[in-house]
């Protein structure tokens, strides 16, 4: 067993806190910009038209990781104390709504512009799953999303004396393993456009259902928010997969 005693603060200035999580959630962001900036041509985008979208995006994800997560993880807390809403730094956003946020920011911007999309979708499912990982990264060094009581020898004190998994690293495994089997696929076939946006979709639902019952929450009918989020995200991918992409999928698992 190890007992957590990371220090969630990198730095201080003053009465200002730099914290682990802010500096790992931009370098994501700018993970992000680098693909973007890299591939701008393709997508019909101009330098300038490429920072505007990032700035939609990062809009879109804080915007709605932080509602999802304020409505539907901790609507109690927040609602008893509204200011803690705008506390960003001390992490409490959610997955599912960072997703649906950025896909929203992103369809609107791309609707605005005339520009495709589903190529965008397609340029920044890759750095997503990086950046999402080192977001479960920084979500550790937080000391929050504990797993279960387990006896397994890896587990982790978090401060309640009880041993668990370590869920959130579990996570970071699984997004980085994601985006390196996805980097595969793409290298290895021609796909149509959409593809790996709702490949990732798929299996990053399917990933999160079955990861989280090692995760300490409160169920619904057996399963906790998460798992019922993360199932219609499973449902939307084979949806898609099945309508848009039979040929492709046919490529990968011939």
């Amino acid at each position: 067993m190890w007992t957590y005693s990371l220090d969630p603060v990198l730095f201080s200035l003053g009465s200002v806190e730099i914290r682990w999580y802010g500096v790992i959630y931009a370098l994501g962001f700018l993970l992000g910009l680098f693909f973007l900036l890299r591939t701008r041509r393709e997508l019909g985008l101009s330098k300038d038209e490429t920072y505007d979208l990032l700035f939609y995006l990062m809009l879109g994800d804080i915007i709605g990781a932080r509602l999802f997560h304020v409505l539907f993880w901790e609507p109690s807390f927040y609602f008893a104390n509204p200011l803690q809403i705008l506390y960003l730094w001390k992490g409490g956003l959610a997955f599912h709504g960072g997703l649906l946020g950025i896909v929203i920011a992103a369809w609107i911007y791309c609707h605005r512009k005339k520009v495709s999309f589903l190529n965008v979708a397609d340029v920044l499912t890759i750095p997503a799953l990086i950046g999402l990982g080192l977001g479960r990264i920084a979500n550790f060094i937080n000391g929050e999303l504990v797993g279960r009581v387990t006896n397994v020898s890896w587990c982790v004190n978090f401060g309640d004396g009880l041993c668990r998994h370590p869920y959130v690293l579990y996570s970071a495994v699984k997004r980085f393993t994601l985006a390196g089997v996805l980097y595969g696929i793409q290298r290895s076939f021609i796909l149509k456009k959409g593809f790996l946006f709702y490949f990732m979709i798929l299996l990053m639902g399917v990933g999160r259902f079955f990861l989280d019952f090692l995760r300490e929450d409160v169920l619904y009918l057996g399963l906790s928010v998460g798992q019922w989020m993360s199932l219609v995200m499973v449902l939307i991918g084979i949806v898609m997969l099945w309508k848009d992409y039979r040929e492709d999928l046919r490529k990968i698992f011939k």
